[in-house]
């Protein structure tokens, strides 16, 4: 049974400090980020303190630039001019965090924990927690362990952090094989990316009236998600049959590539780029598809699948470790990664066959293992633990 997020006496005061954070520029950088504070903020106190470099910023050399509510949490940004060289804006955050710090003491708001996302904002979260003996854990997310493309002070950083840190949160158990395998040691729970879970609430008998079978796929257009792979599996598909039609959602510079690639295999019809789109307008996309899609060659959790899962939508994916913990053959197929023809022949499949998976079934799942309630109450207890209480 929850506990009763209104009980104070429960509460704690979370600091979130990510290096990674939606902002105007890129509403979905690090949206998972902030997922999780919404999560945590169902039974603590969270501020978020961004730090965040603009190249066009034209103020002073460092600034507050906001501080406010954002989706109810108070959000604390500060820029700089440009990108520095790595170890200086190691230096500035460190400085910026102290100066949010001073302010957020002076008003008696003195944080419980520190809880820091993504290794390269944990130098200053762990000179500001050491200074202020405020016990600072690390959730990571960066695909970068598990395909091994750290560089090498990248690596120094990680192992100075994490082996520093209270405690080490990855978000798949795949992401932490990979981590250990640096040679961090250090205490490890996975904690998930949380999504939320009543954003498609029913299920109509018959999902989709119309002329064609919907497909849709949510991905940044960046190599390692694998869009190349999928527009030639289609173009396999469409030898075998034309009842189909692919929605993809998001936007990069190699956008225009893939749909020269589409057009290229006589897939202008079938295959619509959408463009970035907000997180609302995506839940509409994911109810009205059929099932979900994604070629990718790498994943350290993937929230676009839980998303759509959360919708009552089967799954087609490459079998990837971090998906096969979440994929089986009751919300599913997983296909070898670059395998065209294996992949042509599971959207053969599912074409046919979607209707057969429990949407019900589906969004169950995710609601007791991915939801706001559940990751959150999780990291409650975590925070609890880490200051030598129970939670009661």
């Amino acid at each position: 049974m929850i506990k009763d997020p209104s009980n104070k006496s429960n509460r704690l005061k979370i600091l979130f400090f990510p290096a990674w954070y939606p902002s105007t520029e890129n509403p979905v950088h690090g949206i998972y980020v902030k997922e999780h504070a919404k999560a945590v903020s169902l039974f603590n106190d969270v501020i978020v303190v961004y730090n965040q470099s603009a190249i066009n910023h034209d103020g002073d050399l460092i600034h507050f630039a906001s501080d406010g509510m954002e989706d109810g949490i108070r959000t604390i940004r500060t820029r700089h001019k440009k990108r520095y060289p790595r170890a200086i804006r190691q230096i500035i955050d460190t400085w910026k965090l102290f100066g949010v710090m001073r302010q957020l003491v002076q008003t008696g708001w003195i944080p419980d924990i520190i809880h820091a996302h993504v290794f390269l904002s944990g130098i200053p979260a762990i000179i500001v927690g050491r200074w202020y003996q405020i016990p600072v854990i690390m959730t990571e997310h960066w695909g970068a362990f598990v395909l091994n493309t750290l560089k090498r002070i990248n690596i120094w950083e990680a192992r100075f952090v994490m082996n520093r840190a209270k405690i080490i949160l990855p978000v798949s158990n795949d992401l932490k094989k990979a981590i250990k395998s640096f040679g961090i040691h250090n205490q490890f729970e996975v904690v998930p990316n949380t999504v939320k879970t009543d954003v498609c609430c029913e299920f109509p008998t018959n999902q989709n009236p119309g002329k064609y079978k919907r497909m849709l796929s949510v991905a940044l257009f960046k190599p390692v998600k694998g869009i190349d792979y999928l527009i030639q599996a289609l173009s396999k598909l469409k030898n075998m049959r034309q009842d189909f039609r692919l929605d993809i959602v998001g936007d990069d510079p190699k956008k225009l590539e893939y749909q020269a690639l589409a057009k290229r295999l006589g897939l202008g019809d079938i295959i619509k780029f959408h463009g970035l789109k907000n997180k609302s307008e995506v839940v509409k996309y994911m109810y009205d598809c059929d099932f979900y899609v994604q070629a990718g060659l790498s994943e350290t959790f993937g929230v676009t699948f839980i998303e759509a899962m959360a919708c009552g939508k089967p799954i087609v994916a490459t079998d990837l470790p971090a998906l096969r913990e979440k994929i089986d053959a009751s919300r599913g197929v997983l296909v070898p990664p670059k395998n065209v023809d294996a992949l042509a022949n599971a959207l053969d499949v599912m074409l046919d066959h979607y209707q057969d998976y429990s949407a019900k079934e589906i969004a169950r799942y995710v609601q007791n293992n991915f939801s706001y309630e559940t990751v959150g109450l999780k990291l409650t207890h975590l925070y609890h633990e880490m200051l030598g209480r129970s939670y009661a």
